[in-house]
């Protein structure tokens, strides 16, 4: 491909700030077409960030002789619908979180992407960013020694900035999104885990419906052991009092402590020297820099920054979580 022209199925919020607009400040990238089966709204958004052309039906977006690229940002429910349907059309692919509801969906897109020899990279985008990069230098760098266990946590308080009426939130209905908040949060968090140290040797946890409040549950624990020995154990809990809020990761090894929060800005290394932080200012548009490296992917001149089969891990551990 000599320019990436791309086409979203799913134009709302998660497009409108983090990658919608940065597909146009990317090199050989255009966002050319859109596509909400809401036409008052897909016209809205084609107006508002200068869009070519949108569409009601995603058909007419992959029959678009333009489009050469997809972007998949609806609800995980249909993702595996619309990627099949883009491989199908021979193009090229980018998926959001979750990849898909479970780990069986998740392995017939792996397996259509290998049997078409297509490109599709998933947006864990978290893999791209400078703050995150630096903790993996200092991983890589045995900053902390040996890593021996890694404790995450995220607790939040019921009222997160999301409607908790199910029928306004898409999040916390199990049939659309995969289950409730843990399944939009933690795959940000547990990819990031993959991306650090490899590949997992076991998994398994539990979770359940606490409050009741919705048909999601809303408290997961976890434990992975990494093929390399490194433990990692997680803490998801969406119905805390709002002062018990916490959002922190902690890597600790034989020589020290790395500590940052997984949707905060910083990152603090603790070791015999003493201590030192790092802030940092996340890009305008967050997924800018994952897709400056899938653009790179699709036109043939770099790596997959995240493959489907990861992805496939990913979601086998957190069905694992679940019970799913």
């Amino acid at each position: 491909m000599m320019a990436i022209k791309w086409g979203i199925i799913g134009c709302g919020n998660v497009t409108e700030k983090k990658s919608g607009q940065a597909y146009n400040k990317v090199g050989d990238s255009k966002l050319v077409a859109v596509m909400r089966r809401d036409a008052v709204k897909a016209a809205d958004y084609a107006q508002r960030h200068n869009v070519d052309r949108w569409y009601d039906d995603a058909g007419q977006l992959l029959d678009d002789p333009e489009v050469n690229a997809v972007s998949i940002a609806t609800p995980p429910s249909s993702h595996l619908e619309y990627a099949l349907r883009a491989i199908e059309k021979r193009l090229a692919v980018y998926v959001e979180k979750p990849v898909t509801l479970n780990a069986a969906e998740a392995r017939r897109m792996a397996d259509a992407v290998h049997k078409a020899g297509a490109k599709l990279t998933v947006a864990h985008y978290r893999r791209a960013l400078p703050m995150f990069l630096h903790v993996k230098q200092l991983i890589d760098d045995h900053v902390i020694g040996d890593i021996r266990t890694v404790q995450i946590r995220m607790w939040k308080h019921p009222h997160i900035g999301e409607s908790n009426d199910t029928a306004d939130n898409w999040r916390l209905q199990p049939n659309v999104s995969g289950g409730g908040y843990f399944h939009d949060l933690a795959p940000h968090q547990l990819d990031l885990m993959l991306y650090y140290f490899g590949e997992p040797a076991v998994y398994s946890g539990y979770s359940l419906n606490q409050s009741g409040k919705t048909p999601a549950d809303d408290h997961v624990c976890g434990q992975i052991v990494f093929k390399n020995k490194v433990v990692v154990n997680g803490s998801w809990c969406f119905n805390v009092a709002g002062s018990e809020a916490v959002d922190t990761c902690e890597i600790v090894g034989t020589k020290g402590k790395i500590t940052f929060p997984f949707f905060g800005n910083f990152v603090t290394c603790k070791t015999e020297a003493g201590v030192q932080t790092e802030t940092f200012t996340h890009p305008e548009h967050i997924q800018q820099p994952m897709i400056a490296k899938i653009v790179s992917y699709f036109k043939g001149e770099g790596p997959n920054p995240c493959t489907i089969d990861e992805a496939v891990t990913l979601m086998k551990i957190m069905d694992a979580f679940t019970h799913s």
